[in-house]
C-alpha cells in the first residue's frame, strides 16, 4: 500500500496566518488493513487543524526533530487534549514520542511546570544520529542534522516508499546521504535567497532543490519557508535543480 503524507502546518519559524507551524501526517495501510499514523513535529498551532485529519491521541507515533517552538511547542496541547479531552476515561494507550535526548522537558517549558514531562500522555525515547526504531509498518533512521540545537533528520519507511524528513537544517553529509536512499523528500527551506546566509542553521532553495537533484529524487515538497515570506521565489529556486518541486501547503495530500 502507498504511504500518504498530509501538510498539517508548513510556516517556518512562527505559524502564520495561513499555516500553523511545522506539523506533518504520515499514514499507511498494512495489507492486514490497519491504518498506521505517524505525526512529524507538532509546532506551534498544530494541534488545532491537527484534528481535521485525525484524533490526535489515538495516533501511533510523534517524532519530533528538535526542541524550537515552531516544531514542538503543541507537544503540551496534545497532552491537555489527552487528560481533559473527549477520549480522557477511555485509558487509550500512551503515544510513543521519539526525538532528540530532553525533548520531553519541552512539555514542562509550555505548561510552567518543570517536572511534567507528559508521563500520562507519552511514552517517550531519545534517539541519537544512527539510531533505528520500528512503529507498526514505518521503519525510522535518525540522523545528525545541522542546526544551532540537537537536531535529527528522519527517514521513514513503508513498504516501497522511502520519505526523507530534514527538520531544520543546513545542508550536511548525513542528510545528502539520507537524501541518496529516499524515494521523497518533505524538505525545508527556511533561508530566503540572498548572497550569503548564517551557516548551520537552514537550506535555502538553492541548496535544497542541489541536494534533491543530486540524490536523483524527483518528489520533492518544499516546506519551512518562513510564515512572514512570499514562497514563490524559493520554489523558483528549488525548481533550478528540481523541477517537479512543490510547495507544502496546509491541507494537501500527497501519495508517496
Amino acid at each position: 500500500m502507498t504511504m500518504a503524507l498530509t501538510i498539517v502546518g508548513c510556516a517556518g519559524s512562527t505559524a502564520g496566518p495561513d499555516s500553523a507551524a511545522s506539523c506533518y501526517l504520515l499514514s499507511h495501510t498494512d495489507d492486514a488493513g490497519q491504518t498506521w499514523r505517524l505525526v512529524l513535529d507538532l509546532g506551534s498551532g498544530a494541534i488545532g487543524p491537527l484534528q481535521r485529519h485525525c484524533d490526535p491521541v489515538r495516533v501511533d507515533g510523534v517524532l519530533v526533530s528538535h526542541g524550537h517552538p515552531d516544531h514542538c511547542a503543541d507537544l503540551g496541547a496534545l497532552d491537555v487534549l489527552r487528560r481533559y479531552g473527549p477520549s480522557r476515561d477511555e485509558h487509550v494507550p500512551l503515544i510513543p514520542l521519539l526525538g532528540p535526548e530532553g525533548i520531553d522537558r519541552r512539555i514542562g517549558d509550555v505548561s510552567g511546570d518543570p517536572t511534567d514531562r507528559g508521563a500520562g500522555t507519552y511514552d517517550f525515547r531519545a534517539l541519537a544520529p544512527g539510531d533505528t526504531v520500528r512503529i507498526g509498518p514505518f521503519e525510522i533512521e535518525a540522523a545528525r542534522a545541522l542546526h544551532p540545537v540537537s537536531a535529527l533528520a528522519y527517514l521513514v519507511t513503508a513498504g516501497d516508499t522511502r520519505v526523507l524528513f530534514t527538520g531544520d537544517t543546513d545542508r550536511c553529509a548525513e542528510v545528502d546521504a539520507f537524501a541518496a536512499r529516499a524515494t521523497a523528500i518533505l524538505g525545508e527551506a527556511g533561508w530566503a535567497h540572498r548572497e550569503v546566509n548564517p551557516p548551520g542553521v537552514h537550506m535555502s532553495g538553492d541548496q535544497l532543490g542541489r541536494m534533491a537533484s543530486e540524490a536523483g529524487v524527483e518528489r520533492l515538497i518544499v516546506t519551512h519557508i518562513a510564515s512572514w515570506l512570499d514562497p514563490e521565489p524559493t520554489l523558483l529556486a528549488v525548481r533550478a535543480h528540481a523541477p517537479h518541486a512543490v510547495l507544502a501547503r496546509p491541507g494537501d495530500v500527497h501519495e508517496l
